[in-house]
């Protein structure tokens, strides 16, 4: 009972509309979609459980947006005109070393590793960063609407824009080469924020709420989600601490890292399926 209760109230707690519809001032933009079928009615989200791994040391003057494991290094793009930076972060001391800077007025969002390169897009300037393996810039990317998060499966780019679309992308010119609509328990979900591909599904934080869900790309469905609202109370002293955002994934043992806008820890747990 309490699955289906949580999962209900984050479907309605968010205002949900059609896919490609908007709900807040930061979405403005209207993508075309797929349509919900069927198959989504049928699809039951399952609640998933998760153990504390381990407790890391988090900036609280990190406005967290994208947070990316690459080869032992953890990365993490911010957000904040005049606050926007790719940064890596030292797991055990929570030392940051800043590796670039968006312009002053501009809005960064999430990141993503593709081939090698670390891509980072904005929120309202319609432009993506491209980077190499070592954070200098290679070039930028015009792109039409709002950009909040970004994944890949290692060919395709997606991003979200905060509505409960999620776009495939081309990488070379972030066209869009279809859309998916997420759903949950045949419902759109509205407000899809940070992304990550892990075995086979986009993992994404739900905006405004402490859950992750995970969503079947083929058909948009959300199979599984995690409610972390238990992490905040190991917030200790944290005012600043803002919405949860950020999961990052480690191949080698099968663990999320997960943190949020100007959070002091950075948490690592195993799901449990």
């Amino acid at each position: 009972m309490f699955r289906e209760i949580f999962t209900f109230a984050i479907a309605t707690a968010l205002l949900i509309v059609g896919c490609g519809g908007t709900t807040t001032k930061k979405s403005n933009t209207t993508p075309t979609t797929t349509s919900a079928g069927a198959e989504q009615r049928r699809v039951i989200a399952k609640l998933y459980d998760y153990n504390i791994v381990a407790e890391y040391p988090h900036s609280t003057h990190s406005y967290t947006q994208g947070l990316q494991y690459i080869d032992g290094v953890m990365w993490e793009g911010t957000g904040r005109e005049g606050h926007s930076h790719l940064q890596r972060i030292d797991l055990k001391s929570g030392a940051v070393d800043i590796v670039a800077s968006l312009p002053e007025d501009e809005f960064g969002e999430g990141i993503t590793h593709y081939k090698g390169n670390i891509y980072q897009i904005t929120w309202e300037n319609h432009k993506a960063y491209l980077y190499d393996g070592k954070g200098n810039l290679i070039k930028s990317i015009p792109y039409r609407g709002e950009g909040w998060g970004i994944t890949t499966d290692g060919e395709h780019l997606y991003m979200s824009d905060g509505t409960s679309t999620i776009r495939q992308v081309n990488p070379d010119s972030f066209a869009t080469e279809k859309s998916i609509c997420v759903t949950i328990n045949g419902e759109p979900l509205n407000m899809i924020n940070e992304l990550e591909w892990i075995n086979g599904r986009i993992w994404a934080n739900v905006y405004l709420t402490d859950a992750i869900v995970e969503i079947d790309p083929n058909s948009g469905v959300v199979t599984g989600l995690v409610d972390l609202t238990e992490l905040r109370d190991k917030l200790y002293k944290n005012p600043e601490s803002e919405a949860l955002n950020g999961i990052a994934y480690d191949s080698t043992t099968g663990h999320f890292y997960v943190t949020g806008k100007d959070w002091n820890r950075l948490f690592e747990i195993e799901v449990i399926r």
